[in-house]
């Protein structure tokens, strides 16, 4: 509705627009924990939670056919550029964390911006191959849907706009508030929990917070496969994980200094994990095999294994 009245675009409306709300509950978390100055659990929640959200696709292949894997469905690489945008600015973490906390411009770290201007030139550069695609590429048995929430579902009727531009920011501005407010709930009431059962801030925020954060993921990717839109099942979820790590821009205003140096060794085994999740779900696009076994496509079954041994790891690597 506010991308139709303001006329933003598919690259503002459709992509940045998205992103941000989206990321509602990591922003919520990542602020809440970096004013208190609970760094790791802020960096593990947005370093980790790329490797969940990206498990999110583990549930939309169930959902999407019985026979077929959900990468077999898509017929489109451009989830394929969105996959390299996130191994890109995820690269840019891990090298972030090498740096020296006194390598910084005023509190923010050199990698953070890094990352921001990598992600804005990555989304430019994606939609400009949407509206001018350079190649043709035959996928035959394919169903990707719709490449873009901004095309009208064949299966829904166009709305008119009827309601005013105060009444649907307002709508906008309170579901957003609210989502921030649940964030911040979710933050105070998990760093609580951590800290009784003695847990690791980064693992905690890794994991439990990241799936509980990843909620509205799992909502919309099961709505999209349902409706057939395959292609933004997957892209959504690339999208809104490279647009997660932006945030450490962020933490670091908020916490006033560089977060992503004090990472350390689990948040970087954490970033090779989304990385390596985020590849095999790639390969599973361009590789293409059809058939699903218990619903799941191979790249699923191997990204379960995958995820498996990461998570594993994360006991085992040293603290």
């Amino acid at each position: 509705m506010i991308d139709r009245r303001f006329g933003l675009g598919e690259a503002l409306g459709g992509v940045i627009l998205l992103a941000i709300a989206g990321s509602l509950p990591e922003i919520a978390i990542t602020v809440s924990a970096a004013a208190k100055g609970n760094l790791d659990l802020a960096a593990g929640n947005l370093i980790g939670g790329v490797a969940v959200q990206t498990m999110v696709l583990v549930i939309c292949d169930a959902v999407a056919s019985r026979k077929q894997a959900l990468t077999y469905l898509v017929g489109s690489l451009v989830p394929v550029l969105e996959a390299l945008i996130v191994v890109f600015v995820v690269a840019g973490v891990l090298l972030g964390s090498l740096l020296p906390t006194s390598t910084r411009i005023g509190p923010i770290s050199p990698a953070s911006l890094a990352i921001m201007v990598a992600w804005f030139v990555g989304i430019y550069a994606l939609n400009e191959a949407r509206k001018s695609p350079r190649w043709q590429v035959e996928m035959p048995g394919s169903s990707p849907g719709r490449p873009h929430r901004r095309q009208v579902h064949p299966d829904e009727k166009p709305t008119p706009i009827t309601q005013s531009t105060m009444r649907a920011v307002t709508v906008f501005l309170v579901g957003c508030a609210i989502t921030l407010v649940a964030g911040v709930v979710l933050e105070v009431s998990g760093n609580e929990l951590a800290n009784r059962a003695g847990i690791n801030g980064v693992i905690f925020g890794a994991t439990v917070l990241a799936v509980a954060s990843a909620l509205p993921e799992i909502s919309s990717g099961i709505a999209a496969v349902r409706l057939g839109d395959n292609e933004l099942a997957i892209a959504d979820i690339f999208g809104g994980n490279s647009f997660q790590v932006v945030l450490f821009v962020l933490a670091d205003a908020i916490a006033g200094k560089p977060v992503l140096p004090t990472a350390g060794n689990l948040n970087a085994w954490l970033a090779a994990l989304g990385i390596a999740l985020t590849v095999v779900y790639a390969f599973g696009v361009i590789m293409r095999h059809e058939r699903a076994h218990a619903r799941l496509g191979l790249d699923s079954i191997v990204a379960i294994a995958v995820f498996a041994l990461g998570v594993a790891g994360l006991f085992v690597v040293p603290h």
